[in-house]
């Protein structure tokens, strides 16, 4: 009867009522989400940062969790994401964020410097 259980209706159609106190879902039945938890976190993260290519099917089949488990993992609770097939971290360190103010003053001063010939001056303009 479209996917419901037939126990929860009566024989004319109609949602059985009887006894219930609350309209909101029942407990389900089936096994509890025991797959996202601390220690799987934990051995999830360590893979990536062995290895920062690792797909998820290969982390799902190394620690033996559904695949559906460990991109949650990877991406909800770890917060990483795939950028040129690396995990990297959302949040930049502050390691990070001063290692790319140190290359911008670099470049800039590069461009600064003037040394006389226009075509070294522009990164990227291939003399010619």
């Amino acid at each position: 009867m479209n996917g419901f259980k037939t126990e929860a209706f009566s024989e004319n159609g109609k949602p059985k009522t009887e006894g219930r106190t609350s309209l909101g879902d029942e407990p389900k039945s089936g096994r509890p989400k025991t797959s996202t938890n601390e220690e799987n976190t934990t051995r999830v993260d360590e893979l990536i940062r062995c290895d920062r290519r690792m797909k998820i099917r290969e982390i799902a089949l190394k620690l033996e969790i559904p695949k559906s488990t460990a991109h949650e993992i990877v991406h909800d609770t770890l917060g990483y994401r795939k950028v040129s097939a690396k995990w990297v971290p959302k949040m930049l360190t502050e390691d990070h964020k001063l290692q790319r103010v140190e290359i911008s003053q670099r470049l800039l001063q590069r461009c600064q410097q003037d040394n006389g010939d226009e075509d070294t001056t522009h990164i990227g303009v291939a003399p010619g």
